[in-house]
């Protein structure tokens, strides 16, 4: 399966100092654009806050690759975002799943993730040593680039700079370790992805009705489209930002479909050596493998 052509944050193994890059990746490989212009664009970040990823990926385009993608290691595509923020039960049958006889509430349900709670593509999810409920939550990522509050929803698209795709993993059982809230169970280390990179956002029809699909182990787990959300992405940039100012680099994790493998009976959790794809026609695919946490 080719990969959408996209803008990614990777490390390299000589790069022991911590260094972050950034580049053009394709499936012929990665062009390094963080060591010919990172007078312009220290990070993916300052690109994103300067409107620039178009014209990056136009210089992208036009050079060879200077690694294969074997070589490198991809990491979350913005390494420092300032927030995270993550929507819940945003399409009609997971509201349903909840089978409590309620129509859907009429704002959307958040919550926030912190950075260190996500790997990047092609790494393993890491299930806890505390929990063996480690499950998969397919969703696509809007990526803010243009600051933000109290955005009317007519120019609330205008705020997005790109897509990425997130594996919205949780640990389902500490999810419910008090009594109303669900940080704990979405903030465990690496548990979740993101990635592969960034694909510019160049208007509406992009993602206005797009297939979203999680694959685990090659069976289709997840599957719905985007003109379902019960929450539109401009209803949920306009909400959001009524509570808190949107900056770039800030992430909006939108909302999985129905099918998690805790709505198995039994339940399909994770386990080391599954192979987890979540897809989204236009922004490409997110891959990653299980493993456990290391022992103490």
């Amino acid at each position: 399966m080719s990969m959408q052509a996209c803008l990614a944050s990777f490390t390299l193994p000589e790069d022991r100092d911590g260094r972050v890059r950034y580049g053009y990746l394709s499936d012929a490989g990665i062009v390094d654009l963080s060591v010919r212009f990172s007078h312009r664009w220290s990070s993916l970040e300052t690109a994103v806050s300067m409107g620039a990823l178009e014209e990056m990926m136009q210089l992208g385009e036009r050079m060879a690759p200077d690694f294969a993608l074997a070589d490198a290691c991809l990491e979350v595509p913005i390494t420092t975002p300032e927030k995270i923020i993550c929507v819940g039960v945003n399409y009609p049958a997971r509201n349903e799943e909840y089978n409590d006889g309620k129509d859907a509430p009429p704002n959307p349900s958040l919550f926030p993730r912190f950075r260190r709670s996500f790997t990047g593509h092609d790494r393993p999810l890491i299930r806890p040593n505390v929990s063996t409920q480690l499950d998969y939550e397919g969703e696509i990522v809007l990526v803010i680039g243009k600051p933000g509050r109290h955005i009317p929803e007519a120019s609330a698209l205008e705020h997005v700079a790109a897509l990425t795709l997130c594996n919205e993993g949780s640990v389902r059982d500490w999810l419910r370790h008090a009594k109303f809230n669900v940080t704990q169970g979405k903030n465990f280390d690496a548990s979740g992805a993101m990635g592969p990179g960034l694909v510019p956002f160049s208007g509406e029809a992009q993602i206005a009705d797009i297939r979203l699909e999680t694959r685990v182990n090659g069976e289709t787990r997840q599957s719905d489209r985007t003109g379902r959300m019960l929450f539109g992405f401009r209803r949920l940039i306009n909400y959001i930002s009524t509570f808190t100012t949107l900056m770039p680099g800030d992430m909006i994790v939108t909302g999985t479909p129905t099918g998690a493998g805790a709505r198995f009976d039994p339940p399909k959790w994770l386990v080391p050596g599954d192979v987890i794809e979540v897809e989204a026609e236009g922004i490409g695919l997110l891959r990653n493998t299980v493993a456990d946490e290391a022992a103490r």
